[in-house]
């Protein structure tokens, strides 16, 4: 397999950082191209020292100062700000773009790389969910493969290899349920960010976590899998698989499930993503049938985590209502991430969002842009004013 060359899209976060493990374990495989991230100024610094990349970029102007300064007597070129990361994803030293910027601060350098025609390893579900009908019909224009990295769709990616698109009856994304995994209201009016953060099974970012306890991730997994795999709403389903071996199913038209089992490890689907259409030999731990003696599954209790309610709304009404749907929970995340609103109080605002502002059922990417950017407001305003 010849050496790619990496532009990793968010390098100092939770998949930016295993990437470079992997990148660790087999040198001859891939190289550094392009190192990114927003704030962390020491660990891209530590980064860059180490992996030696053609370029940096960061794009928040404080970090800027303190990485150009660090670098500043070496060979890497340091590059502030986003419009910077939409040019150099488009380098033609750049082999293969790992889109692992968190939320919707990804979807722009995604979509710069697609118009140059690089192969995507996308770990950024919102570039999809904010804009899935305009990502995809861009990629088919470009002939650019789209290889997911999130472990539900990564497994519904490979049980596809060799598969007709149009046998599938249905996916099964599974969820682990998070770490309040049968609580019901009167237990998490009162919980807190620290327990919110306390995923039973997955090491993942700070967002992330509190999505996966909200199950906002699985709804906006949901969307994700609507515009990835082109599939109709109703062929989409979530069950709560706690244990988190299984990491989600395919049903074909003759009635046969394949699921793709392993322990839940996110270097396995970026490995995959990295290296396919080769997989890549291994020392991770292996899965033992010994350890599990049962694997359960239930449905999710959408009543008390409305949030994945709210995204299937979404997903079905589609136009731009994904994408105000998840510009207002990026607004409450962070802010129940600095203490400033309540676990259960985080759907009412984005029920309340997704209520008020208006709707359009076939937005260009301008639209997006201002649908976004609204509903941002909207929530902070709900914030605010205590008005939910």
């Amino acid at each position: 397999m010849a050496q790619k060359r990496l532009a990793i899209l968010g390098s100092t976060g939770s998949i930016g950082t295993q990437a470079l493990e992997i990148v660790d374990a087999h040198p001859q495989l891939f190289a550094v191209e392009i190192l990114s991230a927003h704030t962390n100024s020491k660990l891209i610094i530590e980064q860059a020292i180490k992996y030696k990349p053609n370029a940096v970029v960061i794009t928040d102007a404080k970090a800027y100062a303190l990485v150009k300064q660090a670098l500043d007597h070496s060979d890497i070129k340091v590059f502030e700000g986003h419009q910077a990361l939409n040019e150099v994803v488009q380098w033609d030293t750049v082999d293969f773009v790992l889109a692992a910027i968190v939320g919707y601060a990804g979807l722009h350098s995604t979509l710069s790389a697609i118009r140059a025609g690089k192969t995507i390893g996308l770990a950024n579900k919102e570039t999809l969910v904010v804009a899935g009908a305009l990502v995809m019909q861009l990629a088919a224009e470009k002939n650019v493969s789209i290889i997911p990295v999130d472990s539900e769709h990564s497994a519904i990616f490979q049980c596809l290899v060799g598969e007709r698109v149009d046998s599938i009856e249905k996916i099964i994304l599974t969820a682990s349920g998070g770490p309040f995994l049968g609580k019901k209201p009167n237990f998490l009016v009162n919980v807190k960010k620290a327990h919110a953060l306390q995923h039973p099974n997955w090491t993942m970012g700070a967002k992330i976590s509190i999505d996966s306890a909200t199950l906002m991730n699985k709804g906006l997994e949901m969307i994700e899998a609507k515009w990835l795999f082109g599939l109709k709403n109703e062929q989409i389903e979530v069950v709560v698989h706690p244990q988190s071996i299984i990491h989600s199913l395919v049903q074909f038209n003759d009635g046969s499930l394949k699921a793709q089992m392993g322990l839940p490890d996110m270097k396995l689907p970026i490995q995959y993503a990295l290296g396919f259409p080769k997989r890549i030999a291994n020392d991770f731990p292996r899965f033992l049938f010994k350890n599990y003696n049962t694997l359960t599954f239930e449905d999710p209790d959408v009543k008390t985590f409305r949030n994945l309610q709210l995204a299937t709304q979404a997903m079905h009404k589609s136009g731009n209502m994904p994408c105000v749907l998840n510009a207002a929970n990026e607004v409450v995340v962070t802010a129940f991430i600095n203490n400033k609103v309540g676990f259960l109080e985080m759907s009412d605002i984005i029920e309340q969002t997704m209520e008020q502002l208006p709707f359009i059922e076939n937005p260009n990417i301008e639209e997006l842009i201002a649908s976004d950017l609204e509903a941002r407001l909207f929530a902070e305003q709900l914030l605010q004013n205590n008005d939910y």
